[in-house]
């Protein structure tokens, strides 16, 4: 078993050496040799890309838990100046990653001395999850299907939320999203005369005006949840003042509690967009970015959440409403049916994530080992569970 001391450190030495969305071939490596004193049944590399799979076999036949972590970090200049600081010029561990790496790491400590009494449990760490990709690389690479979990969960540090509290819901628990890029093309002409081209200019304004409107027109359908709609680009043409312009580009990020009201979203942004440009006599085109679908967690899920929270006496809340911000671990959950992701709470006065400041409190670390080793008990049992674990720092 790592001392907490050893789970820190381990934590700092991925602090500094932060890599992109599916360039973690540096950070696989890092996990790999730590793990290869855990001795797991199988090992999995390059799953989806960078992603690694560790399964510890239980002698019994039962469920297949999968716990999950992220492995990249985002492109975020570090302003902290402690001596774990990013190494890496415009990349930092700005989401808390290298915090939930080290977490399912001292799972992986654990469960190499104290195996599943029964079935199997999959240490999962994927890449891309900023980019909303990783998640669907690693669930459509073949070799998941020989590790498809009955059960999945994860967490996700949270600012905001007391210190090593929980907060968790049944049903979605992260909202779908994605990226909107609305190309338009009309035909460029000099300034002087604009009458000979066809600016989009008056198709631009009338989307974005659309656009911003769109959440109260679907209000109506009840049924799928909560929207939003944030305008976060615009542009036209060049800045030329000898010429009319010919191409316009407008950029925005849809935002449902469901993933039917995301298909609505699209189906009445495209729709409309069309219209107007139509109208206004230019060509459109439409691209997405940043996919996410909605986390949904299953009403088992929660309630295994909340007894592991009883079990090891850890605060808890549950949500009336999901969390606004977006998670691809929900094709984890699609796939294994039964599943939750949970918040765990960064204290009241921590940086909020993404924020250049934010770093990991390290005190989380065995309070999320504690609670994914009592799920994994719940389901999968586990040999000499009644071990003392260590401390909480």
């Amino acid at each position: 078993m790592q001392s907490f001391d050893e789970l820190i450190a381990f934590r700092k030495i991925l602090h500094q050496n932060p890599e992109l969305s599916n360039q973690e071939q540096a950070t696989a490596a890092r996990i790999l040799e730590e793990f290869q004193a855990f001795s797991a049944d199988e090992v999995i590399t390059g799953l989806g890309g960078t992603g690694l799979a560790f399964v510890f076999n239980g002698a019994q036949s039962g469920p297949t838990t999968l716990i999950r972590s992220e492995l990249d970090a985002l492109p975020i200049e570090e302003t902290n100046d402690f001596e774990h600081r990013s190494k890496v010029m415009g990349v930092s561990h700005k989401c808390g990653h290298d915090g939930h790496m080290s977490i399912v790491t001292a799972l992986g400590a654990e469960l190499a001395t104290h195996r599943p009494q029964k079935g199997r449990v999959v240490l999962c760490f994927q890449p891309a999850e900023e980019t909303g990709m990783g998640a669907i690389q690693m669930v459509q690479d073949p070799r998941f299907s020989d590790i498809a979990p009955d059960y999945a969960f994860a967490l996700h540090n949270y600012p905001s939320l007391e210190l090593g509290k929980v907060a968790v819901r049944a049903g979605t628990f992260n909202c779908a999203s994605r990226g909107m890029i609305i190309h338009l093309k009309g035909k460029t002409s000099h300034a002087a005369h604009p009458e000979n081209g066809i600016s989009p200019a008056n198709a631009m304004c009338h989307i974005i005006q659309e656009l911003n409107g769109l959440p109260a027109n679907v209000a109506q359908a009840t049924s799928l949840g909560r929207n939003w709609v944030t305008v976060i680009h615009a542009k036209l043409g060049e800045v030329a003042f000898g010429t009319s312009p010919g191409d316009a580009v407008v950029m925005v990020t849809l935002r449902s509690e469901t993933n039917e009201g995301m298909q609505t979203l699209v189906a009445h942004a495209e729709r409309f967009s069309q219209a107007i440009a139509t109208r206004e006599n230019v060509s459109i085109s439409f691209e997405y970015d940043d996919v996410f679908q909605a986390s949904v967690n299953s009403q088992q899920g929660c309630d295994l959440v909340v007894s592991a929270c009883d079990n090891t006496q850890t605060p808890f809340a549950l949500l009336d409403e999901p969390m606004r911000w977006s998670e691809d671990f929900g094709q984890f959950t699609a796939t294994a049916k039964e599943g939750a992701m949970f918040a765990l709470g960064a204290g009241h006065t921590s940086p909020q994530l993404h924020n250049p400041d934010y770093d990991f409190p390290d005190g989380l670390i065995p309070v999320g080992r504690d609670l994914f080793l009592d799920i994994i008990r719940q389901l999968n049992g586990q040999e000499g569970h009644n071990c003392v674990l260590i401390g909480r720092g």
